[in-house]
């Protein structure tokens, strides 16, 4: 789940059953909020931005994404 517009952001947390909340800055206008999301995550995972893809919920908070590792 992606919390957009978030003052806690950047952060990710981790849940028991392995789901991720991800906390952005970025706010949900113009895809803004999509792209803190790639760049956290890829951050993260200590990939480039573009090993990053959302898979579906592009205009949703929960979303599936997909790491190229």
């Amino acid at each position: 789940m992606v919390k957009p517009g978030s003052k806690k952001g950047p952060l990710i947390v981790v849940s028991g059953d392995g789901t991720l909340t991800v906390f952005v800055k970025e706010r949900a206008t113009n895809g803004a909020a999509n792209e803190g999301l790639i760049a956290l995550l890829a951050t993260h995972f200590g990939v480039s931005k573009s090993r990053v893809t959302i898979e579906s919920g592009f205009t949703s908070r929960i979303k599936r994404v997909s790491l190229d590792l």
